[in-house]
């Protein structure tokens, strides 16, 4: 454990390194915000302010990301930053997650996706080097020619009968499951456990239903200007082109409320502040990485808590 101590310090220590070379910018943003995140996969948690009720909504969401208050910061002219700091999703516990972990989110002005994924290749074959090993080889490949060269179908075709099918043996419980939830399902049984171990793969142009807080580029189909990265099967990054049309966006946290309705999850408020401020937001791409997961797969380790001090149980 104190060996994963004094790794963490050193990996901080290079991220920091790796953005002050970069001239980007740290920053630190509130952990607590009266917004919530609206996505029908992560769930929040929240407290209670006692205090003045003059101090705003007393109702606070621990944050499950940064990124609503990171790019109010962009929006108001901060230009190139990152966070390097705790983030919290309830219900995630488990050998490779934990209810709190950290996570390291960057945005770069006047950059796609594209130059996005190069920057965050580097920061990774850094890492490497941190522990001694060589370089990764490098895959970069459309969301499309991924899941045709890995399980023959077309992922923006096939209907829910075939990506079904396309599990296998794979046993799952189909109530309630959407078009999107086969393919999640089809990516992380069947998919992810190809990628080679000492590779790096990236994923890019996912289906315009997974855009989250991305653009869409418009086409046959149209595509989410997203991507996604793994060292070995190990996700450790998700970014975006991102979208700065509140009106779009807005439509999308509704869409996300109404699916969480269908599931009787809770309702968090939309981040008013979060849309006010995204017509300001000048383009620019993003991207998170999980600091632990890079970690796991640093040591390789498939125990989360092979990488923290304290984990749930213990903490």
């Amino acid at each position: 454990m104190i060996e994963a101590l004094r790794q963490r310090a050193r990996l901080n220590a290079l991220i920091r390194g790796f953005f002050a070379a970069r001239d980007v910018l740290e920053v630190e943003t509130p952990i607590m915000s009266a917004a919530g995140n609206t996505e029908p996969n992560i769930e929040g948690f929240h407290t209670r302010f006692s205090g003045h009720v003059d101090a705003g909504s007393p109702q606070r969401w621990l944050r499950t990301s940064p990124e609503y208050p990171l790019k109010r910061l962009l929006a108001a002219g901060v230009g190139d930053c990152y966070e390097l700091g705790r983030v919290f999703r309830n219900g995630e516990a488990g050998g490779r997650h934990n209810p709190e972990f950290t996570m390291l989110e960057w945005y770069r002005v006047g950059w796609d996706h594209h130059r996005l994924i190069e920057e965050t290749i580097a920061l990774v074959q850094e890492a490497l080097a941190l522990v001694q090993r060589p370089p990764a080889s490098v895959r970069i490949v459309s969301y499309r020619d991924l899941f045709m060269q890995t399980v023959a179908l077309d992922p923006f075709l096939a209907d829910e009968v075939q990506l079904r099918a396309g599990l296998g043996e794979v046993g799952i419980q189909p109530d309630g499951l959407t078009r999107d939830d086969w393919l999640d399902l089809l990516m992380s049984h069947r998919i992810q456990s190809q990628f080679a171990v000492d590779a790096i793969t990236v994923i890019h142009d996912w289906p315009a239903s997974q855009a989250a807080l991305a653009r869409i580029r418009p086409g046959t189909p149209p595509l989410a200007e997203r991507f996604e990265l793994y060292l070995g099967p190990v996700e450790l990054a998700n970014g975006y082109h991102e979208l700065n049309d509140a009106v779009e966006q807005r439509q999308r946290f509704e869409r996300d409320l109404a699916i969480r309705a269908t599931r009787g999850a809770e309702q968090p408020p939309l981040d008013e502040a979060f849309l006010a401020a995204l017509p300001s937001l000048p383009a620019c791409a993003g991207v998170a990485v999980g600091v632990d997961r890079l970690l796991m797969a640093l040591a390789g380790t498939p125990r989360i808590g092979d990488v923290l001090a304290f984990d749930f149980a213990r903490a």
